[in-house]
């Protein structure tokens, strides 16, 4: 089954508590950290778009790309409905500001291993794990060719990932997570198989939906594929499509990462 496929209509749900405004927060710290400057922002795997819609109410011109059509025409429902509310807030008359923000968003249905849309950007940002869902040397190396070839010189790379020592230290286990709204109650099951010789996880999603009205229940079942990645393997794909590697800390925190760090960002800058 596709990844994010039947139930790309559950993500946000699944997602509610997911600190969104804390993240996109964190990245346009990073980005007037390292280049302040930027002004155009590519964002590989932009799933239902709620990272760009908040970077675009900061000013940045973004481009999102996701191959999950189905998470598409969520993130585009997302923009109209915005733009919808910021407009009747202006009693009509003209666009408010956070809509005139995110006329300046755009979402393109692509693969991030081939992607070829034709020009450069200032920074391109890859956020919840999207690398490590490249799962082959060869899905990792095509991603950051294509990270390479959509960057300004001196352009920003900024990504987060699963973290080796921290997966090794700290190894999945069964987790079940459970979110309602006013139509349905979601229970999820993710069960890990770990693959060590490949650096891989696989989560077998089983996720169960009971539309509270009807009674009626949902069976869900999809398979993630994770890679967890280490520093230098980092530094060496960097190197090979011409990038520094100027930072590699835990993420949301900026703190060195440790052996029981889960989840680090990199950053590189195109040479």
């Amino acid at each position: 089954m596709t990844v994010f496929g039947t139930y790309s209509k559950y993500y946000n749900l699944l997602y509610k508590d997911k600190d969104y405004v804390g993240e996109a927060q964190f990245i346009h710290s990073l980005i007037q950290s390292y280049s302040p400057s930027v002004k155009t922002v590519l964002d590989l795997g932009c799933g239902t778009g709620k990272h760009d819609v908040l970077l675009a109410e900061k000013g940045y011109t973004i481009t999102g790309v996701d191959r999950s059509e189905e998470m598409l025409v969520i993130a585009h429902k997302q923009i109209e409905t915005k733009i919808k509310t910021s407009t009747e807030a202006a009693n009509h008359s003209m666009l408010g500001s956070a809509a005139t923000q995110l006329l300046n968003l755009t979402f393109i249905q692509g693969d991030i291993r081939t992607l070829n849309i034709g020009k450069r950007f200032d920074a391109v940002i890859s956020l919840f794990d999207v690398m490590s869902y490249q799962t082959t040397n060869r899905d990792l190396r095509a991603a950051f060719d294509r990270v390479k070839a959509h960057l300004n010189p001196g352009g920003i790379f900024i990504f987060d990932c699963w973290y080796g020592p921290g997966v090794l230290s700290d190894r999945p286990t069964v987790r079940v997570k459970r979110l309602e709204d006013e139509e349905i109650i979601v229970t999820r099951i993710a069960e890990p198989v770990m693959h060590p010789n490949e650096n891989l996880v696989d989560v077998n999603y089983l996720v169960f939906v009971k539309n509270k009205y009807s009674g009626t229940i949902e069976e869900i079942r999809e398979t993630h594929t994770m890679r967890y990645l280490f520093r230098p393997e980092i530094e060496s794909l960097f190197e090979a499509v011409s990038f520094k590697c100027i930072g590699c800390y835990e993420w949301l925190t900026n703190h060195e990462p440790r052996h029981d760090t889960w989840r680090a960002h990199f950053i590189g800058i195109a040479q």
